[in-house]
């Protein structure tokens, strides 16, 4: 977990002081989500735009974002925005990679203060409003997040698709593809579950190869719900959902052993499996209170007050 903060100038209590909006921003592998607020919290606009996770390139990130704040503005009736006047706070995925992090903040377009963390932490205070509480998502990828009662951060799972990510949806596609790969080979039975993956992927070695060959994580995920939709007919795919259940089990049991804390459920995956999840586990369940573009902007606010803004 890596926190960085920015400000223009040495004289950072001034800067702050300067600060009539908020920005809060949730960015990540597939899209970016920005609300823009007086510094009353009042919401004034909001603004999608393409991906801003740093893993994909700084430059990258700054124009969505950029271009999600266009948005926003229009939507405020605001023709021209000062950055200068603009504290921002992001929640953005791999905010972990340290060199692309201090070039995201060398090249910081001139806002008066910059707040940066990853997005799980964003999340997990944008579903608790900003107490105590777990987080469990599982969408494309899966992660743990929790804030513990004594103000501990930790970070569970989440290492990414091709070797981790346990009980998400690209997990979930690849073991259909496996699966398939097995049941054209004569090595397991060919159920609805491989035969709708042979329809959607190709029936036959070369085509499977092709399509493994540039499916990526999301198209792996885009296996997901075939998994879901045979569960009931083909012991395979019942057999892959109960193995997901159990993995973000272990991920709620990581983060919290004491069971202690509200744990909210993030992500398609994750609130489809819920309902399964055990009795204890599901009592703990709470709706989230806000996203991450709602946290990064508690987040975000919290930094200037801690610098003098009330």
């Amino acid at each position: 977990m890596t926190s960085a903060t920015h400000t223009r100038s040495s004289a950072a209590a001034q800067a702050v002081s300067a600060v009539r909006f908020l920005v809060g921003v949730d960015g990540g592998g597939t899209g970016t989500r920005l609300r823009l607020t007086g510094i009353d919290g009042r919401l004034l606009g909001q603004g999608d735009s393409g991906p801003s996770a740093l893993a994909q390139g700084v430059e990258q990130a700054w124009a969505h974002i950029q271009l999600a704040l266009q948005q926003a503005c229009q939507q405020a009736g605001i023709a021209s925005l000062d950055l200068s006047e603009c504290a921002i706070g992001l929640g953005l995925s791999g905010a972990g990679l340290t060199d692309a992090v201090a070039e995201f903040i060398a090249t910081q377009p001139g806002y008066a203060h910059v707040k940066l963390d990853n997005d799980g932490y964003t999340t997990v205070l944008g579903a608790h409003a900003g107490q105590p509480g777990a987080v469990i998502a599982s969408g494309t990828g899966s992660v743990g997040e929790a804030v513990r009662r004594d103000g501990s951060r930790v970070c569970i799972g989440g290492w990414g698709w091709v070797i981790g990510d346990e009980g998400s949806g690209a997990w979930l596609g690849q073991k259909a593809m496996r699966h398939a790969h097995q049941a054209l080979d004569g090595r397991a039975e060919s159920g609805p579950l491989a035969r709708a993956i042979w329809a959607k992927c190709g029936r036959d070695r070369e085509t499977l190869l092709a399509w493994c060959a540039s499916a990526g994580q999301h198209g792996y995920a885009g296996l997901a719900p075939l998994v879901f939709e045979h569960a009931d007919t083909d012991p395979a795919a019942q057999t892959f959902v109960n193995e997901a259940v159990a993995e973000l089990e272990k991920l709620a049991a990581a983060l919290d052993p004491s069971g202690d804390l509200p744990m909210a459920l993030c992500g398609s995956i994750a609130l489809r499996l819920g309902p399964l999840f055990s009795p204890s586990l599901r009592q703990r369940c709470v709706p989230p209170q806000g996203d991450s573009a709602a946290g990064a902007l508690l987040m975000i606010r919290r930094a200037i007050s801690e610098m003098g803004r009330p």
